[in-house]
């Protein structure tokens, strides 16, 4: 059995993006691509609607690419217990209304039990800070959270 990885937003996102030119985004949707083409081989990748719709969202264009590498990934659906969970880890984490997604994103990720959850969040979701936080609260919650981290720490 492989490893399950959960899907954030970002990583769609730094996918299909237009070259940056700046050089620390550029090596992110580098490095994105690089794990991209053998992730199916290497892991169950998983997604949730939360992904779809933030994906959906902006330029009519990217957001129909960002969905085109989608198609094939498997949609976790919201749960009682991914609803209670994302309440307390929005809570215990402080995070700003604009940002309560991100505690659907690991919470989700938490309650099907994924073994990664990847991301490009470094401010609500891959952060040391929030990462003991988030810990504590899904273990409270009797949780096993995901290991957190990018695509470059997964290659």
């Amino acid at each position: 059995m492989k490893p399950s990885v959960y899907i954030e937003t970002t990583i769609p996102s730094y996918l299909v993006a237009r070259p940056s030119r700046d050089v620390v985004l550029a090596g992110h949707q580098q490095i994105t691509h690089e794990w991209w083409q053998n992730s199916t081989e290497r892991y169950d990748l998983f997604i949730s609607q939360y992904v779809i719709d933030e994906v959906s969202r902006g330029e009519q264009e990217m957001a129909d690419n960002r969905l085109s590498v989608l198609r094939a990934i498997p949609i976790l659906p919201p749960t009682h217990e991914v609803e209670s969970l994302s309440r307390e880890l929005i809570q215990r984490m402080n995070l700003p209304l604009k940002a309560k997604t991100d505690a659907y994103h690991i919470a989700i990720a938490s309650v099907y039990g994924m073994d990664f959850l990847l991301t490009w969040n470094c401010t609500h979701i891959n952060n040391m800070h929030m990462q003991r936080l988030i810990e504590i609260t899904c273990q409270q919650a009797g949780y096993s959270p995901p290991v957190i981290g990018t695509p470059e720490e997964l290659i």
